[in-house]
């Protein structure tokens, strides 16, 4: 009969957190726009809608549906541990080992003694006998260690940083990921022991080990199931809710293995749910066929998992401890950090990092959340009697470290010069500049077809390798600049900010340096690169080059003469008195006027808006125009001239 009215309650219970939750993905896109973590956004939804503020949440709706912590924090396992690629690592591992261990000995140190001082300070822990309140900040010392994988590679892929630096960083937080774990789970043997004032022998470190292994095993029976779950042809969302029941059945397994043992046996047999599900993750994605199904399994229900997890754990809070421990808590935080300068410094130094790197790598450490997070929400089931007051000093130090992480990151990043984001270039000043890269006839050519169309053109090349034809080619009245390296300086020189296309000419080795530093410093959008090798086009595509292949560029043109004899005699400028060109929006009167308001001759056609980079390909009536739109657009020469002085470019290209 209780059964039947659990899930009575349960039902509606359920609902009304899913619309919560809903509620707290929209509002976390909000806190996002302003460059904050989604996870923040999440746990402040929770917050205000948690028992203390609004009450939409209740006490006891969040005990009734506390399965969902476990359930998210097996998900949240099994995607850390399926980050740990070992063949990724490999280049780097020895010097990632080593400062992944500086990390793992040297914080939970730091942070236990720390934790130990401030005892007298924190609320819960003042009433605690000596072995408890070690226990506690023992617990606190390994939490401390956690890091953020998701918030790592999201900031890595935003700046497209890619170097030594950023390898070691990266596995460094996969390693500690993992390590956290299985020091959480002697950690936690350690607090029961001290708490039940048990001793500690070669029995104790026995069952230790005992309940590690038993994990580790327990993890790779898990990973083998899933193995066999995705060889199924089954939906992904059917996938994805197996996983997540698999990921809670080593909660449930731990638990009722903990029972028995405490019931039954002379002593208690502890497994980490976390670790089994990491374990099973790792395993995943390193010893089977099934790494890139499931990744893309774990990213297809990550967010739904976080959404809950996140807006439950802020509902969680316990605002009353947190108004008289906040300051504890940026104690805490404090102490973390100085934990990590010293350990990480230390680390790099033992690994013969370079000392430029050494100074700035605790910033790449700060961010925690999913684990951290998972492992102090464990301590508050494990622990009834203070862990919802532990859980609630913790997580407010993981929300610190969630604000203040990512930016520490972006500049550790950007310091060490391996970001390689795009920069803003300037606004079009109405006139066509382009340079070519490299003096030779084609470039001549080209230089004067474009002179021919209306456009300003330097072309520039390097002292060392000037051909002899360049003597022949430099005596004309083209702009020839002589560059004495490929640097920031000697490009400054060509004045790049006011320039709206590059075009590199010379090996593809140069082009890429060229085509990289423009990318960084000057973002010009339209950089074309005439290839000499086909195998490197893929390098080119990744920083946004335009590449013309001279091996198969005659076929393709040939190949559109035939197909499309028409436009391809328009597109090379065949057809008498019509043309195509690329016109600039500079006339800020026409930002968000639609394309059918504007007043066109006849014999012109719009075909496409370049906007941003992205292309809109079908345009229509009631597309609308935006300043720095890249118009193009197809007729008569006179037509074109009209357009563009309505636009606002000065001249046609």
């Amino acid at each position: 009969m209780e059964s039947i009215q659990y899930y009575i309650y349960l039902i509606p219970a359920l609902a009304s957190f899913a619309i919560i939750a809903l509620a707290s993905s929209l509002i976390a896109k909000l806190f996002n726009r302003y460059k904050l973590p989604l996870v923040t956004g999440y746990l402040v939804t929770g917050i205000i809608t948690g028992p203390y503020i609004l009450s939409l949440i209740s006490t006891e709706l969040i005990e009734k549906i506390r399965f969902i912590d476990e359930i998210s924090l097996g998900f949240i396992a099994f995607a850390a541990g399926s980050e740990l690629y070992l063949k990724e690592l490999r280049s780097r591992l020895k010097n990632i080992g080593i400062i992944s261990l500086s990390l793992v000995s040297i914080v939970p140190i730091i942070g236990t003694v720390g934790v130990l001082l401030l005892a007298d300070y924190i609320p819960f822990m003042q009433n605690l006998d000596l072995a408890s309140r070690t226990a506690v900040a023992i617990l606190a010392g390994t939490i401390l260690v956690a890091r953020s994988p998701s918030s790592a590679i999201a900031i890595i892929n935003e700046l497209r940083a890619k170097g030594s630096f950023t390898q070691t960083v990266l596995g460094v937080t996969m390693i500690i990921d993992v390590s956290v774990v299985i020091l959480f789970a002697i950690s936690s043997s350690i607090a029961i022991s001290l708490i039940n004032k048990t001793s500690f022998g070669f029995g104790f470190l026995a069952i230790i080990l005992v309940g590690i292994i038993s994990s580790i095993l327990l993890g790779i029976l898990i990973a083998k199931i899933i193995s066999f779950i995705l060889g199924l042809k089954i939906k992904d969302y059917l996938k994805i809710i197996s996983i997540m029941a698999l990921g809670y059945a080593a909660f449930l397994v731990s638990i009722e293995l903990r029972n028995f043992s405490h019931n039954n046996l002379a002593y208690e047999i502890l497994l980490e749910p976390l670790l089994i599900a990491m374990v099973a993750g790792f395993w995943m994605t390193n010893f089977t066929k099934y790494r890139i199904d499931f990744s893309h399994l774990v990213k297809l229900g990550g967010p739904f998992v976080y959404i809950a997890f996140f807006t439950l754990t802020g509902a969680a809070l316990h605002l009353d401890v947190l108004k008289d421990t906040w300051l504890i808590a940026l104690a805490i935080f404090l102490l973390r950090l100085v934990a990590i300068v010293i350990a990480s410094f230390f680390g790099g130094v033992l690994a013969k990092e370079p000392a430029k790197y050494n100074h700035i790598r605790w910033a790449a450490f700060i961010t925690q959340a999913g684990v951290g997070l998972g492992l102090a929400k464990e301590v508050a089931v494990e622990y009834p009697a203070w862990g919802e007051e532990f859980a609630t000093l913790l997580i407010s130090v993981i929300v610190l470290s969630e604000l203040v992480g990512p930016p520490l990151f972006k500049w550790a990043i950007l310091k060490s010069g391996e970001s390689n984001t795009k920069a803003t270039h300037a606004e079009f000043d109405g006139n066509n500049d382009a340079v070519i890269f490299g003096l030779e006839r084609q470039s001549n050519i080209l230089a004067r077809h474009l002179q021919d169309h209306g456009w300003n053109v330097q072309i520039a090349c390097l002292k060392s390798s000037l051909p002899e034809i360049s003597k022949e080619l430099s005596s004309n009245d083209l702009d020839i600049i002589d560059l004495d390296a490929i640097d920031f300086s000697s490009l400054d020189r060509l004045e790049l900010e006011h320039v709206d296309a590059a075009i590199c000419m010379l090996s593809d080795d140069e082009n890429y340096e060229i085509a990289k530093l423009i990318y960084k410093k000057y973002g010009i959008d339209n950089i074309i690169v005439r290839l000499n090798d086909g195998k490197n086009i893929k390098k080119f595509h990744e920083i946004g080059v335009t590449t013309v292949d001279p091996s198969t560029a005659t076929v393709n043109l040939l190949s559109e003469f035939v197909r499309s004899p028409s436009a391809t005699s328009l597109l090379l400028g065949q057809s008498e008195n019509q043309d195509i060109v690329e016109i600039e929006v500079g006339d800020k009167t026409l930002q968000g006027v639609a394309l059918r308001d504007l007043k066109l001759p006849l014999d012109v056609l719009i075909l496409s808006i370049r906007r941003k980079g992205q292309k809109l390909l079908v345009t229509h009536g009631y597309t609308k125009l935006e300043l720095g739109d890249k118009v193009t657009v197809v007729g008569s020469l006179e037509g074109l001239k009209e357009v563009s002085l309505k636009l606002g470019q000065s001249k046609l290209e």
